[in-house]
């Protein structure tokens, strides 16, 4: 680790023990939601990098090149949309997932789809939306967000392919 992460860490540590011999209440409740959040990572982050390597495992480049590479078509966004909306635990799975995505031969453009994705269409998030605001409003939401996701997904897969430091994505 850097010593700037160490001297940051340290400092945000200190913080909080300042703040709970002192009755600090702001630096109490950063200390809490830490926790809070460090908790809740810890109930999904285990699962989730098992099947993440079970992934890496199972699944053949091949087959990934196939369904989700750059010479799958439009299809391809249908695969990427039920895994995005099935998938759980919010954006630190999906980064992994993303990689290993990659590793496989998935193209960039799904890739972005995916995360884009798996932050507007999860089924929980939909089925509470859909409940509190209307199956109407969810249905409008897609039919408005997917294009979109499609299209950025696209620009920004073209941007990154371009770019000088496309290779530094992930190393091999």
């Amino acid at each position: 680790m850097k010593k700037r992460h160490i001297i940051l860490f340290s400092g945000y540590a200190l913080f909080i023990i300042v703040s709970l011999f002192t009755a600090y209440p702001p630096g109490i409740t950063i200390g809490k939601n830490f926790i809070s959040f460090g908790v809740s990572m810890l109930k999904v982050l285990p699962a989730a990098f098992i099947l993440i390597g079970l992934f890496d495992v199972w699944v053949k480049k091949e087959t990934i090149e196939k369904h989700l590479g750059s010479g799958a078509g439009p299809v391809s966004y249908f695969w990427i949309l039920l895994l995005a909306g099935s998938s759980v635990g919010g954006i630190y799975v999906s980064l992994p997932v993303s990689a290993a995505l990659y590793r496989k031969g998935a193209a960039l453009s799904v890739i972005f789809a995916y995360l884009t994705a798996s932050a507007v269409f999860r089924i929980p998030m939909c089925i509470f939306e859909s409940t509190f605001l209307g199956l109407k409003f969810t249905l409008l939401r897609f039919a408005v967000s997917l294009p979109l996701i499609i299209l950025s997904s696209r620009i920004l897969a073209r941007i990154t392919e371009k770019s000088p430091e496309k290779d530094k994505i992930y190393p091999e």
